[in-house]
């Protein structure tokens, strides 16, 4: 591909696992990561599908199990704490709304990052203020480590993407809310769980989980509602901390539990839910992939086989490329895009099917659930379920 340095921002799942295969291929490839080193912690994640297949094409897959959280399903509960629902984890062949291999999104960044870092040039707590791009490279600012020039830039760096702000414009343009808001931290201790992840929903679209963390004792919560755009600094956590408090203030369940744990969580963090739409991913020399590109929020469950693919599909194309890297963006885009356009499509009910807005969409959310492997719900969820493998991924020679 010309000149074969290849910058990737973002070191989270989609930057590490793209730095893995172009390594294969012969690629001199940087990782910019705006944290000081490795995320650890965060919420699990689904290795389900293609993205499954792709771990297994790395070689990853025994370490990836190792790894997994042990969760024997998905319920809903009311304000008691009573199960109103159940659908368990060997539900839809073990791809429902608990997968079979669920990881926590820290521990599968540390194990590409482990599986890269002999090979690849990590720049932590730095991130990209420029790109001047033209025919045969980037020359890309950074804000810690001065200039440097690059044969191709890849944003990785999620939802509100750099490098999509500085070549594609900016963010208003291409992101699109549902409408949620969403609060993720850690507790330690707290209920027994039961190996269960709970969830509760209260009027006003107002959603509490709790589900459990690898560590014994360990609980992974979130709290979310739903609200049209905020405006707020999303610098300033203690704000943040404050307008979830404020939102779910006199809430029952667990709620109060989670919001003392929330206060001090030292993984808090609190964002819109929202979905990346561009008629083209790449420009010039530079390309977008994962939820930097085509981030189709949590509610799909899909974004880790997103990221995971795309990497897989994006490293292919460039290692094929020869002297043509704009023909392998565009094959990229071409094999990608369809399989991205239906990982897209919401679940039945889409933001009020997660968060009801009054007691009575609440009960009948739970009635619905209860008729999941039951027709005809079941064929709408396992419609659902299988997006995650509807695409027939290409063998490329050169990453083997």
């Amino acid at each position: 591909m010309g000149h074969t340095d290849i910058l990737i921002s973002g070191g989270g799942i989609a930057g590490p696992a793209l730095a893995y295969w172009l390594h294969r291929a012969g690629f001199a490839v940087t990782v910019v990561e705006r944290a000081p080193a490795p995320r650890p912690g965060g919420q699990t994640v689904d290795l389900r599908g293609a993205g499954r297949t792709v771990i297994e094409r790395m070689g990853l897959m025994p370490q990836a199990r190792e790894l997994s959280v042990q969760q024997h399903g998905f319920v809903l509960v009311d304000a008691a704490d009573r199960i109103t629902a159940r659908v368990g984890a060997d539900s839809f062949g073990g791809e429902g709304i608990i997968s079979e291999i669920e990881i926590l999104r820290g521990d599968l960044g540390q194990l590409l990052y482990e599986a890269t870092r002999p090979h690849v040039e990590y720049l932590f707590d730095d991130t990209i203020t420029s790109l001047d791009q033209d025919e045969d490279g980037v020359s890309v600012g950074f804000e810690r480590g001065g200039r440097r020039r690059f044969g191709l830039v890849v944003g990785a760096d999620g939802l509100h993407s750099v490098v999509r702000s500085l070549a594609f414009g900016p963010q208003a343009g291409s992101v699109r809310p549902i409408g949620i808001y969403n609060a993720w931290f850690t507790m330690q201790g707290g209920t027994d769980l039961g190996g269960w992840f709970r969830m509760f929903n209260a009027p006003g679209g107002l959603v509490a989980s709790a589900r459990p963390g690898r560590h014994p004792g360990e609980i992974k919560a979130g709290l979310g509602f739903r609200s049209p755009p905020l405006d707020y600094d999303r610098r300033d956590l203690d704000a943040q901390r404050a307008l979830v408090a404020d939102r779910f203030a006199g809430v029952g369940w667990l709620v109060p539990e989670l919001l003392a744990a929330m206060r001090t969580a030292e993984d808090f963090a609190f964002d819109p839910m929202g979905q990346v739409h561009l008629d083209s991913w790449h420009r010039g020399r530079t390309v977008l992939l994962g939820d930097a590109g085509y981030c189709a929020t949590p509610l799909t469950g899909l974004g880790t086989s997103l990221a995971l693919v795309g990497a897989y599909v994006l490293a292919g194309e460039l290692a094929g490329a020869g002297t043509d890297p704009q023909g392998a963006l565009r094959r990229y885009d071409a094999v990608m895009r369809p399989y991205v356009r239906k990982a897209q499509e919401l679940p039945p009910g889409g933001a009020g099917g997660f968060a009801p807005s009054s007691a009575l969409a609440i009960r009948l959310r739970a009635a619905s659930m209860r008729s999941m492997n039951r027709w005809p719900v079941r064929n709408l969820m396992a419609a659902q379920f299988a997006k995650a493998g509807d695409i027939a991924l290409p063998h490329y020679p050169e990453l083997n």
